[in-house]
């Protein structure tokens, strides 16, 4: 089968995707340099690799280039489907020039979250748009394709759950690394992740805890207001900036423990690169957090706007180290099992098999 994968975002995600489908298929990927940097080492070489530039939204002349290029690239290579993330504001609006071949859209976020400006600069309808011309949709929980369902009125027949893949250094050592007793929130700070609810549990974790520490590594929003949250600054250290895979792989190995203390979600990465890196998580009640966070099992569970149960989760996992090593474990066992590569593709390719037979038919 000849596939060709399309995504603007979610570089290390589709460069893992393609490579575990080019041991059997006939793969093009179309990734932007922006997110191919930093993973395309990962890239196996016999996938077809089209990186392109991505103009910013408000350059309508090279978005234009841009599409027509791409469309360009697609018909050369003739594919049996296309598999989309997510969606483009530009690129959306030109779907209906690549009607012949079906399509695939996996959907990370059905609605923009809370305060994040940056997926804000899409408008909903334009993305609605595009997931409604999709032969066939990939979520990765069921909470989502509820979503999807209710929100957008798309059969629940053409949406399949498929986990969220493998994040992260999967070359990590098996035996757990740490240092210290650390609190992790790692990504991008908008105000849906509800950062300020996990700054605000920070004196009731040291009262009980007092080595601990809360580091934090991401950019988003203006930092200012959570600065002046923090009742103890020197219990934080704060990496407000891009953060590199080394910097990265780095952070979850002294990690003891990794918090999502989310106030609106769908799915998340962060949980994925936790486990690879055998780290318990804790984690809110909110969107598909639940199906990946087991809990007492790969780490907790807590309800959102909540500081002191996160508080009380935290003190628990870093009081006890055998508890929060079992947990790790659980977790690594459940992503290599549930999430690799592998297995997502395998999963992946029944759904690009659906979509060519539905495609059939309608000719």
């Amino acid at each position: 089968m000849k596939i060709a994968l399309l995504s603007f975002d979610f570089g290390e995600y589709c460069i893992r995707l393609a490579t575990a489908l080019a041991r059997e298929e006939d793969i093009l990927l179309l990734l932007s340099h922006q997110e191919a940097r930093s993973h395309e080492e990962r890239l196996d070489q016999t996938v077809r690799f089209h990186p392109f530039t991505k103009p910013r939204y408000r350059q309508p002349l090279r978005q234009m280039r841009m599409i027509f290029k791409l469309i360009q690239a697609i018909r050369r290579f003739d594919p049996d489907v296309i598999h989309m993330q997510g969606g483009h504001m530009w690129f959306n609006l030109a779907l209906p020039l690549l009607r012949r071949y079906p399509l695939i859209l996996t959907i990370h976020d059905p609605r923009h979250h809370l305060g994040d400006r940056e997926t804000q600069k899409q408008p909903q309808t334009i993305i609605d748009f595009g997931f409604r011309r999709a032969t066939q949709i990939i979520v990765h929980g069921e909470t989502m394709k509820q979503m999807v369902i209710d929100d957008l009125g798309i059969s629940g027949d053409i949406i399949h759950v498929i986990p969220h893949i493998v994040l992260g250094d999967d070359t990590a050592q098996p035996q757990v690394q740490e240092e210290g007793s650390c609190l992790l929130f790692f990504g991008r700070i908008w105000e849906y992740k509800g950062l300020e609810y996990l700054i605000r549990a920070e004196p009731l974790i040291t009262a009980q805890v007092p080595l601990a520490k809360i580091v934090i590594a991401g950019v988003g929003e203006d930092f200012t207001r959570y600065r002046r949250l923090m009742a103890h600054p020197e219990r934080f250290i704060v990496y407000n900036e891009y953060v590199s895979n080394e910097k990265r792989t780095t952070l979850f190995r002294q990690a003891s423990v990794v918090v999502l203390p989310y106030i609106e979600a769908t799915q998340s990465g962060v949980i994925p690169l936790a486990y690879t890196f055998g780290k318990p998580v804790i984690a809110t009640t909110v969107g598909s957090l639940p199906e990946m966070v087991e809990h007492g099992r790969t780490g907790y569970l807590v309800p959102p706007r909540d500081p002191a149960a996160l508080a009380n989760a935290s003190i628990c996992l870093l009081q006890n180290d055998a508890l929060r090593h079992q947990l790790g474990a659980n977790g690594k066992r459940k992503i290599i099992t549930q999430c690799a590569p592998e297995v997502i593709a395998e999963q992946t390719l029944e759904v690009y098999y659906r979509a060519q037979t539905a495609g059939l038919l309608t000719q």
